[in-house]
């Protein structure tokens, strides 16, 4: 009976949108607590109020929310029209970070723009922005009918040359998401599979030699798995050591909202790229599992709007959304578990970031309108309006 009523639940289009809705609230709101929590030691240590850093998340959140709101109202037309030079703004945002004085180095990646008020990662706004513009080449593409173009040769070389810029600030995290995304839009694209598979060896082989000629990139992909080690715990080994700590110690129910220990220094990044720790060790089991479930949910949610849209850019934007909540949320927890190497990249809607928090909500605020725009989403929120 119960399997009978999911069924008919994930059934009804609409329900897809409420999904995305509220998953996407709850993290959002998730993300101000643990923010708060996991940031309080540092926020008190370096500017000597414990809300300071989440008040800034607080802000963002202010902007980000009426902004997607106001996005999932735009007609397709004009998404088409933004697209259309998405390349073209990315290539000009991540240029400023190579005007000496501009780009700001944080932990050795220059991927900042400092504002004074505040720090504008440029990468994490790019990723929404060549989402659109692959998009838009793969449907019109698709219209006219080529089903002969090489795909690859479509979008390949833009995607390239927005990883080249990125890597030229040493960020290879936020260069793997990006890589991830077009190996998604090339899969949903219908490339061949024979050549899919040598793009993605070619890509495994570039992200070794990456690896292998950095030497702290190399010390951290060699300590993942043992992060506890004599040699390696004082130095590659601390973060994903204390991590795993912190993931350990919270049990099922974890210590309580603000009694993790970790945070107290032994994280260096605790409201950012380790705050899944932070919710494991405060709110234990139950909590990293409502995360995993709230995520999962919103991603269900995405690629099921994706597979419902009508039109081909919509169809290819909604999957290559999906393709980055996914393999960012991938690598961050992976990092947090020592499953993967640390690589640096945040959870969406829950780390602290108010760039990815605007580019991941202004995502997300394309999604709804996708939903929006479908036939039965808006019969059915008529007649429950009418109701």
């Amino acid at each position: 009976m119960a399997s009978k009523t999911q069924e008919r639940f994930l059934a009804k289009p609409v329900n897809h949108l409420y999904m995305l809705l509220v998953s996407a609230g709850a993290l959002t709101f998730i993300g101000l607590i643990m923010v708060f929590s996991a940031s309080s030691i540092r926020a008190i240590d370096t500017q000597g109020s414990a809300i300071s850093i989440v008040l800034r998340q607080l802000l963002f959140v202010a902007i980000s929310i009426p902004l997607a709101g106001y996005l999932s109202k735009l007609s397709l037309a004009k998404w088409e029209i933004l697209a259309r030079f998405g390349l073209v703004i990315s290539i000009c945002l991540l240029g400023l970070l190579l005007i000496p004085g501009v780009g700001k180095t944080v932990n050795g990646n220059t991927n900042w723009i400092n504002l004074k008020f505040v720090d504008v990662q440029p990468s994490e706004i790019a990723k929404f922005l060549m989402i659109l513009w692959a998009s838009y080449l793969l449907a019109r593409k698709e219209k006219a009918g080529r089903h002969n173009v090489n795909v690859f040769g479509l979008i390949g070389p833009g995607f390239l040359l927005i990883m080249a810029m990125i890597m030229y600030g040493r960020d290879l995290g936020t260069t793997s998401v990006i890589a991830a995304i077009l190996a998604g839009l090339l899969f949903v694209s219908g490339i061949q599979l024979r050549l899919f598979g040598w793009i993605t060896a070619a890509g495994a082989l570039v992200l070794a030699g990456l690896i292998a000629t950095s030497g702290y990139r190399a010390q951290r992909f060699l300590v993942f798995l043992d992060p506890f080690a004599p040699e390696d715990y004082k130095y590659a080994g601390w973060q994903p050591a204390h991590s795993l700590l912190g993931l350990a110690s919270g049990g099922l129910f974890g210590v309580g909202l603000g009694g993790s220990r970790q945070k107290w220094g032994n994280l260096a990044e605790a409201h950012t790229d380790f705050i899944f720790s932070v919710i494991g060790e405060e709110l234990g089991l139950v909590g990293t599992l409502s995360v995993l479930i709230l995520l999962a949910t919103l991603i269900y949610s995405i690629f099921r709007i994706a597979l419902r849209a009508q039109e081909p850019m919509v169809r290819y934007a909604c999957a290559g959304i999906g393709c980055w909540i996914t393999v960012q949320s991938f690598l961050n927890i992976g990092s947090a578990t020592s499953v993967l190497p640390v690589v640096g990249v945040t959870l969406p809607l829950v780390s602290y970031g108010g760039s990815a928090l605007v580019a991941t909500l202004c995502a997300l605020g394309f999604v709804a309108g996708a939903a929006l725009r479908d036939p039965a989403v808006r019969k059915e929120i008529v007649k429950k309006r009418k109701a």
